[in-house]
């Protein structure tokens, strides 16, 4: 028969030699769970930081997104709006958050790839951000309140000459895709039109639509019902090519400013430093969502092209867009407040 003494010594070596799992389970504790290479990830909900308010661009595109990334990740994409700045505040929140996968940014370029040449901002596009992958490619259109006596590209810029200063133009904020696209505007038609920023796209279609602002550069997805609706006067696409949304809408350079191109993007990125299996997680999926046969169908009708492609891709694609800006800003005067 064993003695107490001797069960005891048994009992504390069997311990010793228990692996680490084993001994978490017999005291009813848990090893920590952190996304390292070769666990599952994610194993919570991921948080997907805008930096727009809700039912701008950006909002649109991530919310079409975000339900089949749930489905291929099996976990909650959980929607976080933090419009303002230009897009800075949600660009900090998320070059400033852990890099664990579990906070992710949808952007368009506003606040990562035009504000850093406008203004000192809190971080570094390209070292404080991981691409994923390019989303989305679309087109701004060029649109003005019903009552604003144009019919056409050539005619803004006739009555816009007549009477320097005067037409205003609303954007979603100063630093942003559409404030550019306006300021390039300005620049290749020589004319001077007043910019007024607003603190995101919505706020300022509601104004043009109520007659408050002349005119304004958007997307085409969330106008193309008050296009439709006869609530906004369409002028000029600013593409390449025509719409296939808008065919009978002229480019603005078919319309009289030959060579002008504002196109917008969406992107998802991560904190700098997250896990290279992370990013791959991430793309895999996000590149599965895009490529759907029904998702590309929603895109389309949104205007827009889906994308979908690597990390590494979108990381070229990214430093082409800041060096883009750089010169946009600079030949265009582009300032903020």
């Amino acid at each position: 028969m064993i003695s107490w003494l001797g069960l005891t010594c048994v009992i504390a070596v069997a311990l010793l030699v228990l692996p680490a799992g084993a001994q978490a389970a017999s005291t009813g504790s848990e090893p920590a769970l952190s996304p390292s290479k070769g666990q599952a990830y994610p194993m919570k909900p991921v948080r997907v930081i805008l930096s727009v308010p809700a039912g701008a661009t950006p909002d649109v595109t991530a919310r079409l997104v975000t339900p089949g990334l749930s489905n291929v990740l099996g976990q909650p994409m959980v929607v976080d709006n933090r419009g303002g700045a230009g897009g800075l505040i949600g660009a900090e929140i998320v070059a400033k958050a852990a890099s664990d996968g579990y906070t992710i940014f949808i952007s368009s370029p506003g606040a990562l790839t035009i504000l850093p040449h406008l203004r000192k901002v809190p971080y570094d596009t390209l070292k404080d951000f991981a691409p994923v992958g390019l989303i989305s490619v679309g087109p701004f259109v060029l649109v003005t309140h019903p009552a604003l006596p144009v019919q056409s590209v050539k005619d803004l810029i006739a009555l816009a000459r007549a009477q320097p200063g005067k037409l205003n133009c609303a954007s979603a904020g100063n630093g942003t895709a559409n404030h550019l696209a306006l300021e390039l505007f300005k620049q290749m038609a020589g004319v001077n039109i007043t910019h007024v920023p607003y603190k995101g796209a919505p706020q300022a279609v509601t104004d043009v639509l109520a007659g408050h602002m002349d005119m304004t550069f958007n997307s085409i997805a969330p106008i193309i019902a008050h296009i439709r609706a006869g609530r906004v006067k369409v002028l000029g696409v600013a593409s390449a090519k025509r719409s296939s949304q808008l065919p009978e809408v002229p480019t603005i350079g078919e319309a009289g400013v030959p060579g002008f191109e504002a196109e917008n993007w969406f992107g998802m990125f991560a904190p700098a430093q997250t896990p290279k299996h992370i990013i791959a997680r991430l793309n895999e999926a996000l590149v599965k969502v895009v490529r759907s046969p029904e998702i590309q169908k929603q895109f389309a009708a949104l205007g827009a092209d889906p994308v979908g492609n690597s990390p590494e891709e979108f990381a070229a694609f990214v430093r082409r867009d800041m060096e883009k800006y750089a010169k946009v800003v600079r030949i265009s005067g582009a300032r903020i407040d």
